[in-house]
């Protein structure tokens, strides 16, 4: 099997120092991705092209190499060809004929030749030839120029003549790895992956942070889309996945900042972290999921007002997408799924959130935060190298979710108590209202021997709660979910 690989546009106009550097590094890239299918495969570079070879005469093989470099940033097209060498023009229908005789019956076709170096024809000459002789030898329709059904693709490269037997689409922008890196910051919806994606295209190596909420399955779902990415389009580039642990921040913004202004508050602090961790890793921008006005965080005063807390470029590839627009690009790279399954944390429910948020207020909100717990968030964050996230175990504690309560059992009422204020919960059994940034603090309180049913409203985040106690084993734990 033979392949040529041709290189996005944009890396083509570069000056001759920097394109030397993409294609180098669209080389490694595809080497290391297709080594794994193909221990043997051979990638060849020249000035306008690569050239892959396979000596596995094996139909998976040959889908999973084309899968692969479809996959990998940097491509325009793969083109699937048989190789020759240049045969004289009137010749050259012995090499097309075997390869589209069958193709053509019945339909319209147009012959379209790309030729380098000099020759004693033009490539019109060449698409003259072969068409007729083309429509004299096959059962095809007509020659039609414009909208063909079958366009018989040829290239000629100074004394080697190619006959295209297939051509797929690449994804374009720059090789992973050919732009300075980024710490993109992951939530596992739909718009970070998204997001996260984007930069991997334009060449960036994308470094993944997550901030764990409190769910011990959310983190689970994330490092699965992360992990799915890497693999997909990451073409095997060294990057780290990193969880910090935000729920004892997540309690103090509750406890101590207007409820109003937690929004803007808890993406600040994100972005302090953020900060950090890049300037510890040589990164000079964060990537964020963020659009315009798609939450209440997300107006342009509250996006400025975020921003200001760090002197990192944030980049965000979203900025002026719908969401219609998001959801197509995610079911189109495939985290689709993984967004509409992932675990949210349903906790935090701002009550008139601000959409215009003042700087000076934001601050003196701030100024009442405990910042030595932000400090050890960030000194009890995780780093984990990506490629052994798959070593990790990722199975998910099995829950009970009842649907009634059980005659000797308590329910934790875990709701924030701005919510339960507004909907209280009116059952036959025992109630305890625990906040659910209060619940590990004072889960020695509970007794070993009875049952508890968690709730939480939308029966998300008392899953994962009950997942995080029942690994701990001290309790019997089960989810009321009416």
């Amino acid at each position: 099997m033979k392949f040529v690989v041709k290189y996005f546009p944009e890396i083509v106009i570069k000056s001759k120092p920097v394109r030397r550097r993409f294609v180098g590094q669209l080389v490694e890239n595809l080497r290391a991705v297709l080594r794994d299918i193909d221990s043997d495969v051979v990638v060849k570079r020249s000035w306008d092209k690569l050239q892959i070879e396979s000596q596995r005469d094996d139909a998976a093989i040959h889908a999973r190499l084309v899968d692969a470099m479809r996959h990998a940033p940097g491509i325009t097209y793969i083109l699937e060809v048989s190789e020759y060498p240049l045969p004289a023009l009137e010749n050259m229908i012995d090499k097309v004929l075997p390869v589209f005789g069958e193709r053509l019956q019945g339909r319209t076709f147009a012959v379209r030749c790309k030729r380098t170096g000099s020759h004693a024809f033009t490539s019109m000459d060449v698409e003259r030839e072969v068409g007729g002789a083309l429509l004299a030898s096959t059962g095809a329709a007509a020659v039609r120029l414009r909208d063909p059904e079958v366009t018989v693709d040829l290239e000629i490269s100074k004394q080697t003549f190619y006959v295209v037997n297939r051509r797929h689409r690449g994804l374009g922008g720059y090789p992973v790895g050919s732009i300075d890196p980024v710490l993109s910051l992951i939530s596992g919806g739909f718009d970070s992956p998204v997001a996260s994606y984007l930069t991997m295209k334009r060449g960036m190596r994308t470094h993944f942070l997550f901030f764990n909420l409190g769910g011990r399955d959310h983190e689970i779902g994330v490092k699965e889309v992360a992990l799915y990415l890497w693999q997909k389009y990451g073409c095997k580039q060294r990057v780290l996945f990193i969880s910090v642990p935000f729920e004892e921040v997540m309690a103090e913004l509750l406890v101590k900042v207007e409820n109003s202004q937690m929004g803007v508050i808890l993406k600040r602090m994100m972005l302090r972290v953020g900060e950090r961790l890049a300037r510890e890793l040589e990164i000079d921008a964060l990537v964020t999921g963020e659009c315009v006005a798609q939450v209440s965080s997300q107006t342009l005063r509250n996006l400025s007002v975020i921003d200001e807390v760090t002197d990192t470029l944030v980049l965000r590839p979203l900025i002026a997408s719908d969401k219609e627009d998001i959801v197509r690009m995610a079911t189109a790279i495939g985290t689709e799924k993984f967004a509409a399954n992932m675990p949210e944390y349903c906790g935090v429910i701002s009550v008139n959130p601000t959409t215009r948020a003042r700087l000076g207020r934001v601050q003196a909100q701030e100024q009442r935060f405990d910042m030595a717990i932000l400090e050890r968030a960030i000194a009890d964050s995780r780093r984990t190298r990506i490629d052994q996230l798959a070593q990790e175990a990722m199975e998910r504690v099995d829950v009970e979710v009842l649907s009634i309560p059980l005659a000797e059992s308590t329910i934790v009422d875990i709701r924030h108590p701005e919510e339960e204020e507004l909907a209280p919960l009116r059952v036959q059994v025992p109630v305890l209202k625990i906040p659910f940034y209060e619940l590990y603090r004072r889960a020695g309180d509970l007794s070993p021997g009875r049952t508890y049913m968690l709730y939480c409203g939308k029966g998300v985040m008392s899953r994962l709660h009950a997942s995080y106690l029942l690994e701990a084993g001290a309790l019997q734990v089960k989810v009321y979910a009416p």
